[in-house]
C-alpha cells in the first residue's frame, strides 16, 4: 500500500466503524457510482408509476401492478442460470454490460415519452426487458461487494450499500415529483437514463488488482449444485422465507403509496413524490444502524419482521396524509433492518465459489415474488381498498415472523424478555447468542 493510500485508509477508520468500507478505493468509486445510479432509478420509478397512473390509466391500481410484476417477472426463472453466471465470469465485467442495457432500457422508453408516441403496452415492455436484464445484475452486483472487501467488512458493505440507496430514495421521489409537476415525467427518465454513465465510470475506474475474485465455477452442473446448496442449509432457507413474505406481500409500496395518495387522501405529483422520501428517513436510518453493526443477528430479523408488520397496520388505518407519511419513517426503518440483516446473513454464511448463485437466489426471492404480489395487492386495492392492500401484507409478514419465531423458539432456543421500567425494554435472544455473548464477557485465563 502506497503513503496516500495508507493516509486515505487512516482518514476512513479514523471516522468511524459506520464508513470503515469506504477505505478500499474499489469501493469508494463504486458507492458514489451507485449513489448516482440510485438517484436516477427513483426518479424513474416514481414518474414511470405517476405515467401510468395518470397519463396512461384512469389512475388503475391493476395496471400499475401489472407494471410492477413485469419488473421481476423474469427473476425468478432466471436466477439459477443468472448466478452460475455470477459464478462463472469476472462479476465486474457482467456489470460492464448489465448496466449499459439497463442505461439503453431507460433512454428509448423516455424517448417514447418525449415524442408523446408512449402506450401502456410500451411501458409493460420495457418494464419485463428491464427484469431480464436485472436478473443478471442483481446477483453480480450482490456477490461483487464480497470482492472490494475482505469478509470482516461485509456487513459494512452492505449497510453503506444499503445507505446509498435509501440516500438516494431521500433524493429521487421527491426530486421526480417536483420535477413532474413543473414539467412533466420526460425529465426524470432521461436523468435516469444517463446516471447509469455514473455506474459504469466507476466500475471502469476500479484497480482490478485490488479486487478478491472467488474462485471461478467450471464445467457443468453449476444450476443443479447451487439450488442443492441452499437445500443442504435449513438456515439459509429460514432467511429467505421471510425475505419472500416481505417483498411479496409487505413492500409493494410503488402501489400503495400511490393509491393511498391519490385516492385515499386526494393529493397529487409532489405529495406522492414527497411520501418516497420521507420513507427514505427510516430506510436511511436502518442503513446506518446496519452499517454499524458487526454482524447480523436473527434476533434482529424477527423483531424487525414482527415491527413492519405492526407498523404497516397503523398506515392502513391513518386518518390522515400527514399521519400516512410520518409513519412511513418506522416502517420504512423496519424493512430494511429485515433486509440489511438478510443479506448479510446470506453472504457471510455462504462459501465464496456459492454466493454467485446463493445471492440469484435470494434477488429471486427477494424481488421475484413481486410478480404474484403486486397484481394481488393492486387488485385488493382496486375491490376492497387501498388501506386494505396494506392490511394484506401486514397479515402476511406477521404470520411469517410467527412461524419463523416458533421454529427458532423450539429449535435455536429463541427467548423474549421484557424489561419493566421507562421506556419499555424488548429483548430477544437465542441460546447460541447468549453463549457467545457469555464467552466474551468471561476474562481470559
Amino acid at each position: 500500500m502506497n503513503p496516500t493510500q495508507s493516509r486515505s485508509a487512516a482518514f476512513w477508520h479514523s471516522v468511524g466503524r459506520t464508513f470503515v468500507s469506504l477505505a478500499q478505493r474499489n469501493y469508494r468509486f463504486y458507492f458514489t457510482g451507485a449513489l448516482l445510479s440510485n438517484i436516477g432509478t427513483w426518479m424513474q420509478r416514481t414518474s414511470q408509476d405517476w405515467l401510468v397512473l395518470t397519463q396512461l390509466t384512469d389512475r388503475s391500481s391493476s395496471a400499475l401492478g401489472i407494471v410492477s410484476a413485469l419488473q421481476f417477472l423474469a427473476i425468478p426463472f432466471l436466477a439459477p442460470f443468472s448466478g452460475a453466471v455470477a459464478d462463472r465470469y469476472p462479476k465486474r465485467t457482467i456489470l460492464l454490460i448489465t448496466q449499459t442495457l439497463l442505461g439503453l432500457n431507460c433512454a428509448l422508453l423516455w424517448l417514447l415519452v418525449v415524442t408523446n408516441n408512449v402506450e401502456l403496452w410500451h411501458v409493460y415492455v420495457f418494464a419485463f426487458a428491464q427484469g431480464v436484464v436485472a436478473s443478471f445484475d442483481m446477483p453480480a452486483r450482490q456477490a461483487f461487494v464480497s470482492e472490494m472487501v475482505a469478509d470482516s467488512l461485509i456487513p459494512n458493505a452492505v449497510g453503506l450499500n444499503s445507505m446509498s440507496f435509501n440516500a438516494a430514495r431521500l433524493i429521487g421521489p421527491g426530486a421526480a415529483g417536483l420535477l413532474i409537476a413543473a414539467v412533466g415525467v420526460a425529465p426524470g427518465m432521461l436523468i435516469s437514463a444517463l446516471s447509469f454513465l455514473a455506474m459504469i465510470g466507476a466500475l471502469l475506474a476500479m484497480n482490478p488488482a485490488q479486487l478478491h475474485p472467488a474462485p471461478q465455477r467450471k464445467g457443468r452442473g453449476s444450476v443443479r449444485e447451487g439450488l442443492s446448496y441452499i437445500r443442504h442449509r435449513p438456515d439459509i432457507m429460514l432467511v429467505l422465507f421471510m425475505v419472500f413474505m416481505l417483498g411479496t406481500f409487505g413492500m409493494n409500496f410503488q402501489i400503495t403509496n400511490a393509491t393511498m395518495a391519490t385516492k385515499v387522501f386526494g393529493r397529487g405529483a409532489a405529495e406522492y413524490g414527497a411520501l418516497g422520501t420521507i420513507m427514505a428517513i427510516g430506510t436511511f436510518g436502518a442503513a446506518i444502524i446496519a452499517a454499524r453493526r458487526r454482524a447480523p443477528r436473527v434476533s434482529v430479523l424477527l423483531l424487525g419482521l414482527g415491527g413492519f408488520a405492526l407498523a404497516n397496520t397503523f398506515l392502513a388505518l391513518a386518518p390522515s396524509y400527514w399521519f400516512y407519511a410520518i409513519l412511513l419513517i418506522p416502517t420504512g426503518l423496519c424493512a430494511l433492518t429485515v433486509m440489511t440483516s438478510a443479506n448479510s446473513t446470506v453472504q457471510i454464511s455462504t462459501a465464496p465459489s456459492m454466493r454467485g448463485r446463493v445471492m440469484a437466489v435470494y434477488a429471486a426471492i427477494n424481488m421475484g415474488g413481486t410478480p404474484l404480489g403486486a397484481p394481488i395487492v393492486g387488485w385488493v386495492g382496486d375491490v376492497a381498498g387501498p388501506r386494505w392492500s396494506l392490511l394484506a401484507g401486514s397479515i402476511a409478514t406477521g404470520a411469517a415472523c410467527v412461524i419463523v419465531g416458533l421454529y427458532f423458539f423450539v429449535h435455536k432456543g429463541v427467548r423474549v424478555r421484557i424489561e419493566r421500567g421507562r421506556p419499555l425494554r424488548l429483548h430477544v435472544w437465542t441460546t447460541d447468542e447468549a453463549i457467545a455473548a457469555q464467552s466474551a464477557a468471561e476474562p481470559e485465563k
